[in-house]
């Protein structure tokens, strides 16, 4: 029996952690820093995500087994390498492979020296170049910041005016501090987005179901990008032939080619694919479960989570074969008013206990806290982030997990609550 720690404290979380907990091998289970419905399945952990000394320090005194990390910032702070080195089991790439995410700049270099598919691009760190490069370019191009910019660093911009304005405001406004030291100029690519998950032990990969997300913040893609405004799997557009492609060119040539360079990649790899007329493409490479994709991965993972983790950290992954529910699955984000810009907090959310009762439904927290318990012994809930609920629901059909989801959504209500009602749009017309 293990005791279990989750790093995190998002929608993602949630969902690793409700997976986590049915697991027959999991007889404790925390979370750092966790959130309000966490604590319904973990003791939440008073330690923030990238406080890594406090958390090896936590796994030490509380004998943890295994520790799985769900953001990016512990990763690419060097938490895995920091517990390897106390003897602690955790689950995730090094410090130094986790820059697949941290550094764009290193993830398209990295996709240039293994032959991997993607749009053609050029590095800068001086604007007036850059500047010069996007007078040699046609529209819509896209700027990306180099570093972590909290899914936010990427602007596709319609004109080479709009462009210039983007590279401006990153390298003299700042917008995104020291993350847009440097910048990448790429073509644009066009087709259908999805996400391929894989877990990886360093020369195998196993991949999760497909899922597509949907980054923006209004009905038909339209306003801003978001950190994800829902989610579904499985993608019909990611068929049989399209997902072994995308391991063969994609994910086989990056996992294999790190290790002939003597570099294990343990742990989560997301490959973010357009679909083009002419094959996968990689947009971008996160060094960890997505996020909202998990929150509808996880209710059609009929494996168990702890097995496939310990067998990657094991490097026993050759011939492993995931079991999977065949139905859909679609997860809507409730956000809060204002998001994902400057957003309200502190609002309560009602109609929590109502969704809990409806079958093939299942909400996963991202940004809220326990509130004080109802008489009723009900437990309330208040919003404390951006994105604040993952309403999930699994159905025989698209259409069907769509309309239950949206069922549920209609049942839960808190101040300026937003949510895009499309979520789903692009499966149904298939």
């Amino acid at each position: 029996m293990m005791r279990i720690l989750v790093v995190g404290g998002g929608g993602r979380e949630h969902a690793l952690c409700w997976k986590i907990r049915s697991s027959p091998k999991c007889s404790k289970l925390y979370c750092a820093p966790g959130n309000g419905g966490i604590s319904q399945v973990a003791e939440l952990v008073n330690i923030k995500a990238d406080d890594i000394d406090a958390l090896v320090k936590f796994a030490k005194d509380n004998k943890i087994d295994l520790t799985v990390v769900g953001p990016e910032v512990p990763l690419t702070s060097g938490i895995v390498d920091l517990f390897q080195k106390n003897n602690l089991r955790i689950f995730g790439p090094s410090k130094d492979l986790a820059r697949i995410e941290g550094s764009k700049v290193f993830a398209k270099e990295l996709m240039k020296r293994f032959d991997v598919p993607t749009a053609d691009f050029a590095v800068f760190d001086n604007i007036d170049k850059a500047l010069s490069y996007l007078d040699t370019r046609k529209a819509p191009i896209v700027i990306k910041a180099d570093g972590l910019c909290a899914g936010k660093g990427v602007v596709v911009a319609k004109t080479i005016s709009e462009a210039k304005i983007a590279i401006t405001d990153m390298m003299v406004g700042r917008v995104f501090g020291a993350a847009a030291d440097r910048i990448i100029i790429e073509d644009c690519l066009a087709g259908e987005e999805a996400s391929i998950i894989v877990i990886s032990d360093g020369n195998t990969a196993v991949p999760l179901a497909s899922s597509q997300d949907h980054k923006r913040i209004f009905n038909g893609d339209k306003g801003p990008n978001t950190g994800g405004m829902g989610a579904y799997s499985p993608a019909p557009v990611v068929t049989e032939a399209l997902l072994k492609q995308v391991m063969d060119e994609v994910i086989d040539p990056v996992i294999k080619g790190l290790a002939k360079e003597g570099k294990k990649y343990v742990g989560a790899l997301y490959a973010g694919i357009m679909v083009t007329a002419s094959g996968p493409k990689v947009l971008e490479f996160n060094a960890r479960f997505g996020d909202p994709e998990t929150q509808a991965i996880m209710p059609r993972l009929k494996s168990d989570l702890v097995d496939v983790v310990e067998a990657a950290i094991d490097g026993k992954l050759a011939g492993y074969n995931l079991e999977w529910d065949k139905r859909f699955c679609v997860s809507v984000a409730l956000v809060a008013g204002g998001y994902p810009g400057d957003y309200l907090k502190g609002m309560e959310i009602k109609g929590l206990d109502k969704v809990r009762a409806m079958k093939d439904v299942v909400v996963f927290h991202a940004g809220t806290r326990a509130g004080t318990r109802k008489a009723d012994t009900q437990d309330t809930f208040i919003t404390t982030g951006g994105r604040v609920l993952n309403v999930t629901a699994l159905g025989s059909n698209i259409k069907g997990a769509i309309e239950l989801c949206y069922d549920a959504v209609r049942s839960i209500s808190f101040d300026k609550m937003h949510y895009r009602t499309d979520i789903g749009y692009r499966a149904l017309k298939k």
